[in-house]
């Protein structure tokens, strides 16, 4: 890739000041500045001309924005791990080159699948509101009883490099790891962790389900009622995942029976139009998709993309080079 020596770039979405600064000095910058959600055509009426892109989970980068940003823009840069709002086949039709954050984020989205968790199997809503809104009389005996870790089946959905940081976390707990990958890890990878071979025989075994996996199309709804039926009695979903890998209505209908003990959830179909029924559950503990959400976390991401475009500049081949 040949760039100018201030090439044009568009930033979709405000990220940190360090990252914004080091753009501007790298960049001719147009920024977004009141950090809405832009639909692509938006997009790519403010992006015209530029040779970089620079989007996150929220924006679609699809078929007709490369044809209409096309030939100028080289370099899409998606501040994110999962790549599925970018149509990968368009990008490679149009020569663009595109770039994400994998690694950087493990840590972080482990913090907040553990965050989840927790306050699934302990009640954690439940009890912030009782004290928050004064309904608390004192300790009882029988009080919030919620599920203890200490040798429950932890089962991990997606054992990529975020699902072992939270293997990793989860062992110190006294949980026991079961996963499901498309393929089995190395036993160097795995850690003593169980292998199942069908995701049918990872709902079974599940008294925690952790769902881990990169967001893809062939998953979506995934999740339906009938997987989730195959959980064991009173066990407990957390998804950092994507939202619309669980079908919504039945997840809900299983967490108002009581198959479903508990919720974790970080991430939703629609986001942010976050389905009107979790609202009402107090077994559900929500948050609002914050996985990578801390300055260290944003700002190595932001790094990762800076340092692809510009090894990219040089003609060589950075390792968050997806396309």
């Amino acid at each position: 890739m040949t760039l100018t020596a201030r090439p044009r770039a568009f930033l979709c979405r405000r990220f940190t000041p360090a990252i914004e600064a080091a753009l501007h000095e790298r960049f001719e910058l147009q920024v977004n500045d009141d950090d809405s959600i832009l639909p692509s055509a938006e997009i790519a009426r403010r992006a015209a001309g530029c040779d970089v892109l620079l989007v996150t989970a929220t924006e679609t980068v699809d078929a007709a924005t490369f044809a209409q940003l096309a030939p100028t823009l080289r370099t899409v840069a998606t501040l994110s791990v999962g790549y599925d709002h970018i149509d990968m086949a368009a990008a490679r039709r149009a020569g663009v080159r595109v770039l994400h954050t994998p690694d950087v984020l493990s840590d972080a989205c482990a913090e907040i699948a553990l965050m989840l968790l927790l306050n699934a199997c302990r009640r954690g809503y439940e009890a912030d509101r009782m004290v928050r809104t004064g309904a608390w009389n004192g300790w009882a005996p029988t009080q919030l009883l919620g599920m203890g870790l200490v040798g429950r089946r932890l089962g991990i959905f997606g054992m990529g490099r975020i699902g072992r940081a939270i293997a990793v976390r989860a062992r110190a707990f006294g949980l026991d790891i079961h996963y499901h990958n498309r393929q089995r890890l190395d036993p160097a990878l795995e850690q003593g962790a169980t292998y199942h071979g069908t995701l049918e025989g990872l709902l079974a075994t599940s008294d925690i389900l952790m769902i881990a996996a990169p967001g893809a199309p062939a998953l979506r709804g995934i999740f339906d009622a009938d997987r989730l039926a195959r959980l064991p009695q009173g066990a407990v979903l957390v998804n950092i995942s994507r939202g619309d890998l669980i079908d919504d209505d039945a997840l809900i209908a299983a967490l108002k029976s009581g198959h479903v003990r508990g919720a974790g959830l970080d991430v939703f179909a629609n986001e942010p139009r976050v389905h009107v029924g979790y609202r009402t559950l107090d077994n559900v503990f929500l948050s609002p998709h914050i996985g990578s959400a801390t300055h260290e976390t944003r700002d190595a991401m932001g790094w990762l993309l800076i340092d692809g475009i510009e090894a990219l500049a040089r003609g060589e081949t950075p390792g968050n080079l997806l396309s």
